[in-house]
């Protein structure tokens, strides 16, 4: 029974997930005007706005005017629940504040990665709060210290910086955004330095790949921009589920 609430609550989050990443970047509200289809301006009924089941039913489209909606509708809806479904298992199948909180972690990280894949923006609306409470769960946490998580947010955010500015020195303009660095100012007051760091090799080279395919199948130039967030979101999950049996797999070949 808790797996399945869990996975409907993850349904019904991951429809608000999709409100967050279509309007926070309009800088739309967030509880009016109701549901509608961003073509024919028509409200979306209930029995159309069902997590899902609704864009299988539909085959990705508006009921009124056939307006294709876009597929990482779908894929939020798909993403949000199996996250959750994952911190489950990984917090040992209970249901305490630190799975709520990996839950809201894990949502943040949805949220920014289609944001910045679809606006190349990190908005200080999510990253900011985040921040807060990250910090402040540090305070209460069990398994991090509030230190550890201050260390974690400057490792992160620092490194950022520096490559930020010896970039800019270097060309004299911006190679990364500054919402880059406060999405690793979350990513490390939650996770800690050591997964921060897991989480930005596992970007690094994700987000490396993705550009040598650009470059090399799509024909782009070398000054083509890849949103660094889109793959932050998913290396710091990894890391959050993942990131302690990756690091000591790694360091346990140095102990032999």
């Amino acid at each position: 029974m808790s797996l399945v609430l869990i996975v409907l609550i993850g349904l019904a989050w991951g429809s608000f997930l999709n409100v967050v990443i279509y309007r926070v970047p309009l800088e739309m509200s967030l509880l009016k005007p109701p549901s509608t289809c961003p073509d024919c301006q028509k409200r979306i009924k209930p029995y159309d706005n069902v997590p899902f089941f609704s864009y299988l039913i539909l085959r990705g489209k508006c009921r009124h005017c056939g307006f294709r909606i876009p597929f990482s509708y779908f894929l939020v809806e798909v993403l949000t629940p199996a996250s959750f479904v994952l911190l489950y298992f990984h917090h040992g199948r209970t249901l305490g504040f630190p799975f709520i909180a990996s839950c809201l972690f894990a949502s943040a990280m949805i949220a920014l990665g289609f944001i910045d894949y679809y606006h190349q923006i990190l908005p200080d609306e999510i990253t900011l709060p985040g921040l807060v409470l990250a910090l402040g769960y540090g305070l209460v946490r069990q398994d991090m210290s509030f230190r550890q998580a201050l260390i974690g947010a400057t490792v992160g955010s620092g490194f950022l910086l520096f490559v930020y500015g010896a970039y800019f020195l270097v060309r004299r303009k911006e190679g990364l955004g500054m919402g880059d660095v406060t999405m690793l100012l979350v990513i490390g007051a939650y996770l800690g330095w050591l997964p921060t760091v897991l989480t930005l090799i596992l970007a690094s080279f994700a987000g490396a790949a993705v550009g040598v395919f650009f470059i090399l199948v799509r024909k782009k130039g070398m000054q083509f921009a890849l949103p660094f967030g889109t793959f932050l979101a998913p290396a710091a999950f990894v890391a959050l589920v993942w990131g302690g049996k990756i690091i000591n797999a790694y360091l346990s070949l140095y102990r032999r």
